[in-house]
């Protein structure tokens, strides 16, 4: 497989950081991975190695204030950057790799700015449209917030908006692979930090996904473990619920961890997910 590396513009001209993964030939679709928070584009080898040789063509980028992306570490202004961030990075993708079919995959605060870029973006700002959404542990509904901390985020966004404080994430909930967990904590590229604004801004977008699920149109798979302490599986249960349509599918991992694509099943994660794909060629 041939990796590139390479800048694109986001919301307000900031250059982000992304990557690429090609099959050596045949490639026959495309996957735009958005990844969750406090890590990057990296973190989804499983993935890659199991469709790249398949014919699929991989895209990851690092949000702003994330991973070798530019910007304070994990502030937006407002959630709207992330959602344009995304537009501008399908954009691009739909020029270097036109008319392959396009999937979209979002992870945890991925999972959420992927939904909500889709209920935001009917026409999608691929010419093609996105072929059907794969969702990961997606942070939607009412997330896991302390309520002090909650109170006191929305107290600090409007006086102190960029103020950086240690999210406190448990790195031990991302995996039950240890492996895993250690080269989370040791990757210099993964943060733990938040912003007042940020926590703000997300547990809104959270909410107001939930509120719009009845509207989401594309095929949407939706995966999460059972036993993820990071985001409730309840929310995932419900969002799913609410999708109108039938072209759907939730599966539910038994134990699961949060991250499925890098727990100790991981190979039946991302068996599902090529199943998914293409059932939706």
């Amino acid at each position: 497989m041939k990796h590139n590396e390479g800048k694109f513009t986001g919301a307000g001209g900031m250059a982000l950081v992304y990557q690429s993964w090609h099959p050596d030939e045949g490639a026959r679709a495309v996957l735009a991975i958005v990844h969750g928070l406090g890590e990057h584009g990296g973190r989804y080898m499983n993935v890659v190695n199991h469709l790249v040789p398949k014919g699929y063509v991989i895209y990851a980028l690092d949000h702003r204030g994330h991973g070798r992306s530019p910007g304070p570490r994990a502030f937006v202004n407002s959630w709207q950057e992330f959602i344009d961030d995304v537009g501008a990075f399908i954009g691009m993708i739909a020029q270097q790799e036109a008319g392959l079919p396009f999937f979209l995959l979002g992870h945890s605060m991925g999972g959420n700015i992927t939904l909500t870029y889709i209920l935001r973006h009917p026409t999608s700002h691929h010419p093609d449209g996105v072929k059907a959404v794969i969702a990961s542990a997606p942070a939607v509904g009412k997330l896991n917030v302390p309520p002090v901390l909650a109170f006191i985020s929305r107290l600090l966004s409007g006086i102190a908006p960029k103020l950086s404080v240690a999210t406190g994430l448990d790195a031990t909930a991302v995996s039950r692979d240890t492996a895993v967990v250690a080269a989370y904590q040791n990757d210099p590229l993964v943060h733990g930090q938040g912003t007042p604004r940020f926590a703000t801004e997300f547990a809104a977008s959270a909410e107001w996904a939930m509120a719009h699920a009845h509207e989401f149109k594309p095929p949407l798979l939706l995966i999460h473990g059972d036993s993820d302490r990071l985001v409730n599986v309840q929310a995932s249960r419900d969002f799913f619920a609410h999708v109108a349509h039938d072209n759907k599918k939730l599966i539910i991992y038994e134990g699961g961890y949060h991250e499925s694509h890098n727990d100790i099943e991981y190979k039946r994660a991302v068996g599902d997910i090529e199943a998914w794909l293409e059932g939706h060629m």
